[in-house]
């Protein structure tokens, strides 16, 4: 299992395949900034635009449409304020193009008072079509079933995944989970609450596991880790299990490869929300140390890792810093969010040849405890 089983994506050209990794970067960045004015100018045009970005413009003394020519020029904007998506009518996030037709409405974080929230159309069903172009079939094969044991409700993440099966040629079974809740009891210290309830959502899906041919799973690694001690989890038939949600050490990826899985089921994490998409991970393994990084969907969502105090400079190669999102779509424009994540900078890959964030955790981890809950 150790074999690299993340694919090129489907969108790299077969000649770029075959450049070096020098080229690679140069190609990736004439996209990327290709992407941005093009992104820039849908969304800040009165034919294309949403009213947000439209009155935004109106007041900024500056008109982005002429001034953002490539990706570097995003400095331009200020940090997006998550602020925006709790209090701002979601009609005020239509562009143009998307008028009259009904949206998608998925929420991201909150354990109390008005979450964030973002309007979509079909964002959620590309990213996920993106991704699977990169998976490897000994690991998720085609035609099989998938189980979903993670955040359902109002998450794009249940949507998303009964989507991955979907165009895998599968179907989706799926358990009933409230990480709010679960996140809620831990912050009162209700453990045993929280535990009685993490073992309601494993059981649930055990049940499913032993009773339907699933042969793919997408779970959080706590979740994982529960639900090996119910059952074995390559035994019940699983190929390939794709992670997301709380971060892991290297320690907790050597634990889930090596004792959870048995060896034998493949581990894929991933780096994911609602607002980005889905970042893929280059492989796990035991001769680099389990270490871990992930490479964002450029050019729909591009990562930095900034200086915190300095946040429109990047931190060196190797070094920790604060993790900034942009994402541009024409559902969905959002330039320089602060997430509430830390990273480590890392090197572009051949595979994904744009910079790659390591380790992510909490912000402020390693000053503090922090609640993640289940997810």
């Amino acid at each position: 299992m150790e074999r690299e089983r993340i694919l090129v994506p489907a969108y790299i050209k077969r000649s770029e395949k075959l450049m070096s990794i020098e080229e690679k970067i140069q190609v990736a960045q004439k996209h990327l900034d290709e992407h941005t004015r093009e992104m820039v100018k849908w969304h800040f045009s009165p034919e294309t635009g949403c009213p947000f970005w439209l009155e935004w413009a109106k007041s900024a003394g500056w008109d982005p449409v002429k001034e953002i020519q490539s990706f570097a020029d995003m400095a331009r904007f200020p940090h997006f304020k998550d602020e925006y998506l709790r209090d701002e009518p979601n009609e005020r996030w239509i562009p143009k193009q998307f008028e009259g037709k009904p949206f998608k409405v998925f929420e991201t974080g909150g354990t109390t008072g008005m979450p964030k929230q973002r309007i979509s159309w079909e964002d959620h069903l590309t990213d996920y079509t993106e991704f699977s172009n990169t998976l490897d079939e000994n690991a998720f094969p085609k035609g099989a079933n998938w189980m979903m044991l993670g955040p359902t409700g109002p998450r794009r993440l249940r949507l998303s995944i009964e989507h991955l099966a979907n165009i895998r040629g599968g179907s989706c079974y799926f358990a009933d989970l409230d990480p709010r809740w679960v996140k809620k009891l831990i912050g009162d210290q209700k453990f045993d609450q929280a535990n009685a309830y993490k073992e309601h959502v494993v059981d649930q899906a055990v049940t499913i596991l032993k009773g339907r041919n699933i042969g793919c799973l997408f779970t959080t690694p706590k979740l994982l880790e529960s639900l090996s001690e119910k059952i074995s989890i390559p035994g019940v038939g699983i190929k390939g299990v794709f992670v997301g949600g709380t971060s892991m050490t290297t320690q907790e990826i050597r634990f889930l490869v090596e004792e959870v899985l048995e060896g034998e089921t493949f581990f894929l994490p991933t780096y994911g929300n609602t607002l980005m998409g889905l970042a893929c991970s280059k492989p796990v393994t035991a001769e680099e140390g389990y270490t871990l990084t992930y490479y964002a969907p450029q050019p729909r969502a591009v990562l930095r890792i900034v200086d915190p105090k300095e946040t429109e400079k990047t931190v060196d190669y190797g070094e920790w810093g604060r993790v900034e999102l942009t994402t541009m779509t024409k559902e969905f424009f959002m330039p320089r969010f602060l997430e509430r994540d830390e990273a480590i900078r890392r090197e572009p890959w051949e595979r994904f040849p744009w910079e790659g964030v390591g380790e992510v955790r909490p912000f402020g981890a390693s000053e503090k405890k922090i609640v993640e809950g289940v997810y």
